[in-house]
């Protein structure tokens, strides 16, 4: 089992900046995949952004230029620093951890005021 721990949710205006985090702990493969996914209410969940243990990184094309994906191997952590913040970018964000089956965080709140 794998458990994930997501921080730095919150309410910010439009053209902010956010920092999320999620730690991972428990049975962790040194070869992994770790990211982000975001549900906006009556949407369905999709992909913000991912990186591997190699950091090879992946981004939706709505937040490429705006959000950076980075990881902490020896902190088995992920972070989402997010800048130029809009208010579609109002969504709970999910962390995941991917080896052979995927592991989700519970989600933390981001909002983005106009």
């Amino acid at each position: 089992q794998v458990q994930l721990v997501e921080s730095g949710g919150g309410l910010v205006q439009a053209g902010g900046s956010l920092r999320l985090s999620c730690a991972a702990s428990g049975r962790i493969s040194s070869v992994n995949s770790m990211g982000w996914y975001r549900q906006a209410p009556g949407k369905q969940r999709e992909l913000v952004a991912t990186i591997t243990s190699g950091v090879s990184t992946n981004y939706a094309d709505s937040v490429k230029g705006r959000f950076t994906i980075s990881r902490d191997n020896a902190k088995n952590t992920v972070y989402l620093q997010m800048n130029s913040l809009k208010p579609e970018d109002t969504a709970v964000y999910y962390c995941i951890y991917r080896k052979i089956i995927d592991y989700w965080g519970q989600g933390t709140q981001v909002t983005v005021s106009a």
